[in-house]
């Protein structure tokens, strides 16, 4: 770490030694890195509620399970990239016990050269505590995530670093704007991921968070969310946009462009699903791995739900693996033999690349 420098420096242009993957556009990923502490309640809470003493709540839960996962949406989406051999450059901040998870994200090919420590705060951090009865407490300190809108995107994605397009993944609503302005300003292309963020921007920061967006990823409740914020419907939105990625859960995706036919993509039938945090997050990172292979967006999107039925059988939004041989029996079972066919060059490589044992770049930066 380079202790006292005020912002990450210009990560250059250029992989770690080993075995050569398909080239693709790099990819800049902004927003959250968290993590999340996870408990579980042998019982319900609302037989610890007294109905006189509503007003008055000191509750204490003696918890039977507790973990610690990484997250974060930017961080997510970054891994899924990394693991697909994309060497996306995470950009963010982290606090004082970012180490060892920027250690874990390096070793699955994330470059954190854009990551900027603050020594004085701890990374963000969601607490959540969930009953019997999947009822659940949550609490979110956002930590250093506060302080991201300070880092400029020009020094990080300029010529010489290989950088063709900025996600901006959910995460401080400020940074959110600030980052999409910057890109605009400097002519980087990116891509929206707006989650919930519009929600609590004005509406003329809501709708800049999308206009000009090459691709907008939403969910279908975020769909909505998005429009009551920009006061667009969503013809509108989609003549501003490049095109309008909509994840359906169960019933698959949906791509929509403007002046074209609706295209539907089915997700994996019969997956298992174990935790569902990050699948979207994982789909993101498939299908922006297959347009950066060449693919068309249906086919794209045949990737990205692939690696989301991935994500949905671990446990956690980055505890999955990425191997040839089980995405392709994904693709060829979810979409027939030449859909897997399609992919079965790229995929192969990667069994045959070994993970980066460090960021090309550096570590993350510090600053105090």
């Amino acid at each position: 770490m380079a202790a006292g420098s005020s912002r990450p420096r210009a990560p250059q242009a250029r992989r770690a030694a080993g075995p050569r993957r398909l080239s693709v556009p790099r990819i800049a990923v902004t927003g959250a890195i968290a993590t999340d502490h996870l408990m579980t309640f042998p019982g319900r809470f609302t037989d610890l509620l007294l109905p006189d003493r509503l007003d008055a709540l000191s509750l204490s839960f003696l918890v039977d399970t507790f973990s610690i996962r990484r997250g974060g949406a930017a961080a997510n989406l970054s891994f899924g990239l990394g693991v697909l051999g994309g060497n996306p450059l995470l950009i963010g901040a982290a606090g004082h016990d970012m180490s060892d998870y920027g250690s874990w994200l390096q070793e699955h090919g994330v470059d954190t050269g854009g990551v900027r420590i603050l020594t004085g705060l701890p990374t963000a951090r969601t607490v959540t505590l969930t009953d019997e009865e999947e009822n659940r407490i949550t609490s979110f300190h956002p930590g250093a995530m506060a302080e991201s809108g300070s880092i400029e995107l020009r020094g990080l994605t300029g010529p010489g670093t290989g950088v063709r397009l900025a996600v901006i993944a959910q995460g401080d609503p400020a940074a959110m704007t600030a980052h999409t302005r910057q890109c605009r300003d400097i002519g980087l292309p990116f891509a929206a991921t707006p989650s919930a963020g519009p929600a609590s921007l004005t509406r003329s920061e809501a709708r800049g968070l999308v206009d000009g967006a090459r691709w907008l990823f939403t969910d279908a409740r975020e769909a909505a969310l998005l429009q009551e914020a920009t006061g667009w419907r969503a013809p509108e939105i989609l003549t501003r946009v490049g095109g309008w990625v909509t994840t359906l859960g169960a019933d698959g995706v949906r791509i929509a462009v403007a002046g074209e036919p609706e295209q539907t993509v089915p997700a994996v039938p019969d997956a298992e699903v174990r935790d569902p945090a990050g699948a979207g997050d994982a789909f993101r990172a498939g299908f922006l791995t297959g347009l950066g292979w060449g693919r068309s967006p249906v086919a794209a999107a045949r990737l990205g739900c692939a690696l989301a039925a991935a994500s949905l059988a671990g446990v956690g939004p980055q505890d999955y693996e990425v191997r040839a041989r089980p995405l392709l029996t994904s693709l060829a079972r979810a979409y027939g033999r030449p859909a897997a066919q399609e992919f079965s060059p790229a995929l192969r490589l990667l069994d045959t690349s070994a993970h980066w044992s460090s960021s090309p770049h550096g570590p993350c930066r510090t600053a105090v």
